[in-house]
């Protein structure tokens, strides 16, 4: 593990850029960013092309820089491409001093017992090491958990723990990321049932066995601060989850400690259509926004 990447990640000011759209989710933020599905029709290849200039042209864009950015999240498609003739992962630091994460999962099971578990993935040790190859730091996967199910958050917890090994043993430093949809009427007993088991399996790993939390902003403010004192966890960040960037702005100042990972909200009104004049002023506009909210707190 990279130490000074890992010491970024841990004491570094600023928030992590999700840019870890999937083939899933791929069509909706191009849609987002003005691209119809007609400039790509069935050929995949194509979409994740057109992906990869928007952000491309995220990251590229003299705002993007780890003074406030200290990490972002790739999608596969993406660490295997380059920007401006470099690996993605090396041209987020070397050139942005920004730690690059890779999104492993490859999406969610149908729902049972109250919560969707990442679907079953025999190639998940051989991706690690790729993702080693391209200097990558570490690796998010993402559950959802849609009620207060104890044994389907027990069951989310356990699966996510399971993969964090995997990606410990390659030398990799894991984002458990079990989201609680925050449209559920159980919220906050659903949060209850996730941070004791959560603590309760972080309570088994050694300090050096390095893990990150990226979690729903809690009902109850500063809800998560336990899990930041387990020693084997580097950092507590913060998914938009479906709440506008103002609304989830607002919501993480309120929690010491927590920093934002956010996606769509941080692409929020980037359209292909803008002047890079224009598109300059409304990425540098979300990321002092995001940014404030992580670091100053109320």
């Amino acid at each position: 593990m990279n130490a000074k990447m890992l010491e970024k990640m841990h004491s570094g000011k600023g928030f992590i850029a999700a840019l870890d759209q999937s083939g899933g989710s791929t069509p909706k933020a191009l849609g987002l960013y003005g691209v119809t599905p007609d400039a790509w029709g069935n050929d995949e290849e194509k979409m994740m092309d057109l992906v990869h200039e928007m952000r491309t042209r995220i990251v590229t864009n003299p705002k993007f820089n780890g003074n406030k950015i200290i990490g972002a999240i790739l999608f596969q498609a993406t660490m295997e491409r380059k920007i401006e003739g470099m690996p993605s992962s090396d041209y987020l630091w070397e050139k942005k001093g920004v730690v690059p994460f890779l999104k492993v999962d490859k999406g969610l099971a149908d729902e049972a017992d109250g919560v969707r578990l990442m679907k079953p993935f025999p190639g998940l040790d051989a991706l690690c090491k790729e993702a080693v190859k391209f200097h990558i730091f570490g690796t998010k996967e993402r559950s959802v958990i849609l009620k207060a199910s104890r044994s389907g958050i027990k069951a989310v917890v356990a699966q996510q723990y399971e993969w964090a090994k995997v990606m410990i043993k390659n030398g990799l430093c894991p984002i458990i990321e079990p989201e609680v949809d925050i449209h559920i009427a159980d919220k906050k007993e659903a949060e209850a049932i996730l941070k004791e088991e959560l603590l309760a399996q972080g309570k088994l790993l050694k300090p050096e066995e390095k893990v990150m939390f990226k979690l729903s902003i809690p009902t109850i403010p500063n809800f998560y601060q336990d899990l930041e004192k387990l020693p084997c966890c580097v950092r507590v960040v913060a998914l938009s989850g479906g709440y506008s960037q103002e609304e989830a702005d607002k919501l993480l100042k309120k929690n010491k400690g927590m920093i934002a990972s956010f996606s769509r909200a941080l692409a929020e009104g980037l359209t292909k259509q803008m002047s890079d004049a224009e598109f300059t002023a409304a990425i540098g506009k979300s990321i002092d926004a995001i940014y404030d909210a992580s670091v100053n707190k109320i």
